[in-house]
């Protein structure tokens, strides 16, 4: 995919007849790392949730390099490069590793899989797995490489650390790392360790109830203690 920026405008939506985000704006430039922070029940997973198309829009504008995909259909938006990991992650546990991830080729030849191996060598080593024969782990490294095999401009990853052990966090982390340096790939990243998304990210947003109420620098926020502590619920950040 070509470099390209996620705009978004006043954003309202949210899930029948409920608003969950209001009023949001920001933008990600092409090669951006933003962490997406706040408490739980701030509006962070729906947020992703209604870029990638699956809320309810009830106002607001998302333009991705020059096509506007306010009102476009979950298939055209990846088709334009939104790549979208959710927390649940959604893997065919009944597919094996390989099957699940030609399902993210699309166009793309066969070869193309050694890049999810390269990125995530266990993934290899257990292709023949069926999806729900892996660790928990071992299912956000698939989610992940399926998704990145076709190849987004703008990746979001809602809380893809969750409930993982330390070594496999340290693992994805190292992986998004490396994707972030290999080209013009954006990545939002939702997640609750605050401190790995600061040493991800080179942006930062903060939402408060479903409205942006921070925007800044990981060293910015790291400085400014009240903000931690108000918005984050936490004492203070190393």
């Amino acid at each position: 995919m070509p470099a390209m920026s996620l705009e978004v405008e006043n954003l309202t939506s949210g899930y029948g007849p409920t608003k969950v985000l209001e009023d949001v704006s920001f933008s990600a430039p092409s090669g951006c790392r933003l962490a997406v922070l706040g408490r739980n029940g701030m509006g962070k997973t729906t947020l992703l949730a209604t870029l990638a198309g699956q809320t309810k829009r009830y106002g607001g504008r998302i333009r991705l390099g020059e096509a506007d995909l306010t009102d476009a259909p979950s298939a055209t938006r990846a088709h334009h490069g939104l790549g979208y990991v959710p927390q649940a992650r959604c893997i065919f546990p009944t597919l094996t590793v390989e099957e699940n991830l030609f399902v993210g080729l699309k166009r793309r030849p066969k070869s193309a899989l050694e890049e999810a191996y390269a990125m995530f060598p266990r993934l290899k080593e257990r292709r023949k797995n069926l999806g729900n024969q892996l660790s928990g782990g071992e299912q956000q490294m698939l989610s992940t490489a399926r998704t990145i095999l076709g190849q987004p401009s703008v990746l979001l990853l809602d809380e893809p650390l969750e409930g993982l052990a330390p070594v496999i966090c340290e693992e994805l982390m190292a992986a998004f790392a490396e994707l972030a340096k290999a080209g013009d790939m954006s990545i939002l990243l939702v997640e609750q360790r605050i401190q790995s998304a600061l040493d991800f990210a080179d942006r930062v947003i903060i939402l408060e109830r479903g409205r942006l109420a921070w925007s800044g620098t990981p060293a910015e926020l790291s400085a400014d203690h009240d903000t931690v502590e108000r918005l984050l619920g936490v004492g203070g950040l190393h």
